[in-house]
């Protein structure tokens, strides 16, 4: 693909942001990598396991903020029911 870098797939790449963005706080952030995650090929199921374990190292609150973030936007993306569960 031209122009892109060596190294790691997106899919990787988008991973590693949620879960950087979840650690920094930054839930406007984070809704803008979850559209680019799915569109690099993550299930809602990858968004759920990456948000998760960041959970687990960055602490409830910023998991809670990230999850409702997600959910949001797989929402507004058509990816979640939209009174179903949640991400």
């Amino acid at each position: 693909m031209p122009g892109a870098r060596p190294g790691l797939d997106k899919k990787t790449r988008s991973m590693i942001n949620l879960a950087m963005l979840t650690a920094l706080g930054k839930a406007p952030e984070i809704k803008l990598h979850v559209r680019g995650a799915i569109n690099n090929g993550l299930s809602v199921d990858d968004i759920k396991e990456v948000l998760l374990h960041a959970t687990v190292y960055c602490g409830i609150p910023a998991g809670l903020d990230a999850f409702k973030a997600a959910n949001d936007v797989l929402k507004e993306m058509g990816k979640m029911p939209a009174g179903g569960a949640k991400a």
